[in-house]
């Protein structure tokens, strides 16, 4: 044999070769049974808590989403939030029921829904390789994990997240105009789930003129045209709820959120990721594959991407120190574009990236990582003292937000209160100006009107915030904090009431978080 004689290739034996020259001829079933694989994974992995108690927020959305349809924008003036999610939850319920399994169930089918849209927006974008590794990351990522199994908005929120910045993706950088008016229809959407949408749409604008800067001069007046059409009717579509959206800026806020350090900011990106350790891994290494991506192909989806979301994140960090409005979960409105960017990544990082990639899929895997905590003790405590309550007593709340959540649990023949007054309706929170409220309303003259309205033989049933297993140093919640102790020590006092049982008893066991109960009987003087 010759020096220069090409050696013969390895034989693939027939058993190996035989079924993947099949599977490679019909792609089409290969996507699809990858894919419905990769759901059956991600299912199992997000049932583990279908049927968890609901903790404060849970609450607030099943109320509010129990009132007639064409109410509930009206109804959202008092609370702060934008109305679609809630009219989407409205009509799961009338289907499904009220429940905690058919509520989670929603979450978690906007949460299976992200694996084909990943595998779509990445692969259409950036290629097969890309696509299949967004699709895994979609399908184990922890944080779509933990919200797939609760009663708010946040998997819908990752789900349209992929879809604006692919269709942004597909309509500015290939010239597809069909995506335009898509792209503008979804931030629309995506804002009228989450007010964070207005930072992802701005993280969009901030990548749309970093592309018309690449433009050759001739070409940008078109892309300028483009912009119009797509934020055109975004704008158009979320001018209704302007107004809204002003008086609850103005009246509601978010009162109960501190403004937001550095290290917070980078604590709540860790968690998007899967924890510290998953983070660090994909910035690194996903990193050097974007870097490497840059340098070669001089990439401009990447680009733009990356700014989309650097752009959004800051901003919301940035203006909650001036407005504070941040809460981790809050993230989910970048969730889906994070891990396109890590896909991204990490399929141009070569065999370093494909390693990672293995070693990310199998930690978040682990059913530990993704293990949903008990959130609030509020359903086990209500079956407490359902026992103990009968028609006409009265149930008063020292954190007036968990009142829709313990209405939620307790008989209808209950009254309701809160520290500021007698409650009507307990499905909602009026959230405008609470601080201003609750600091007027003064315990000994609130507590006097309501103890005066029972019976004597009737039960004051005093619902209380568990103060040691959380932070209460925003104006909210530091007030609430104050309230609650003066409340307790003020109807331990009052002649008119007999302390008869506290629920639960912790004795040496570590508390939960949630709520407690004091109960006191209305003596005959």
């Amino acid at each position: 044999m010759s020096a220069t004689a090409t050696p013969p290739r390895a034989r693939v034996p027939a058993r190996i070769a035989e079924p993947a020259a099949r599977i490679a001829a019909h792609p089409l079933a290969l996507l699809v049974g990858g894919t419905v694989l990769l759901i059956l994974v991600s299912a199992r992995l997000r049932t583990t808590a279908l049927d968890a108690g609901f903790w404060i927020d849970e609450g607030i959305a099943v109320g509010i989403a129990s009132y007639d349809l064409f109410d509930i924008p009206a109804t959202l003036q008092l609370d702060g939030a934008p109305p679609l999610y809630y009219l989407l939850l409205h009509g799961w319920m009338q289907i499904f029921g009220t429940g905690e399994t058919a509520t989670h169930l929603l979450s978690l089918v906007f949460s299976l829904a992200t694996i084909p849209a990943a595998l779509w927006a990445a692969r259409s974008l950036w290629g097969p390789k890309a696509g299949w590794m967004a699709a895994v990351l979609a399908a184990l990522n922890p944080f779509l994990t933990y919200y797939a199994q609760e009663t708010r908005m946040y998997s819908l929120v990752g789900l349209l997240g992929i879809f604006v910045a692919a269709t942004f993706l597909h309509g500015f950088t290939r010239g597809d105009r069909k995506y335009l008016i898509a792209f503008g229809v979804l931030l629309a959407t995506l804002m009228y789930t989450h007010n964070w949408g207005l930072f992802v749409g701005v993280g969009t604008f901030a990548a749309y003129l970093v592309l018309l800067l690449w433009r050759p001069a001739e070409s940008r007046r078109a892309f300028v045209k483009d912009g119009l059409l797509a934020y055109g009717i975004t704008s158009v579509l979320y001018l209704p709820w302007v107004p809204t959206l002003l008086g609850q800026a103005a009246e509601t806020g978010a009162p109960w959120a501190e403004a937001p350090s550095f290290s917070v900011l980078l604590a709540g990106l860790g968690l998007l990721l899967g924890g510290a350790l998953a983070g660090v891994a994909l910035l690194l290494v996903g990193g050097s594959g974007v870097a490497a991506r840059f340098e070669s192909e001089q990439d401009r989806r990447t680009v733009a991407l990356l700014v989309m979301i650097v752009t959004g994140v800051m901003l919301a960090w940035t203006v909650s120190q001036v407005s504070p409005a941040f809460a981790n979960r809050y993230l989910a409105a970048f969730i889906g574009q994070t891990l396109l960017l890590a896909a991204v990544g990490l399929a141009a990082a070569g065999r370093l990236g494909l390693v990672c990639f293995l070693v990310i899929a199998l930690f978040w895997f682990d059913p530990r990582t993704s293990q949903v905590e008990t959130k609030s003790n509020a359903r086990s405590l209500s079956q407490s003292i359902e026992q103990m309550i009968s028609g006409g007593d009265l149930v008063v709340s020292t954190h007036p937000e968990q009142l829709p959540l313990i209405s939620y649990y307790l008989p209808d023949v209950v009254r309701y209160a809160d520290s500021l007054g007698p409650v009507e309706d307990p499905r909602v929170f009026d959230w405008r100006n609470a601080v201003d409220r609750l600091e007027a309303a003064k315990p000994t003259p609130t507590s006097d009107r309501l103890i005066r309205t029972l019976e004597p033989g009737q039960e004051l049933v005093l619902v209380q915030p568990i103060l040691r297993t959380a932070r209460w140093n925003a104006p909210w919640t530091s007030l609430v904090r104050r309230r609650t102790l003066q409340w307790e020590r003020r109807l331990n006092e009052d002649p008119r009431l007999r302390r008869e049982a506290v629920v639960p008893v912790f004795g040496f066991d570590p508390l939960p978080r949630g709520i407690r109960a004091v109960v006191y009987r209305r003596l005959d003087r």
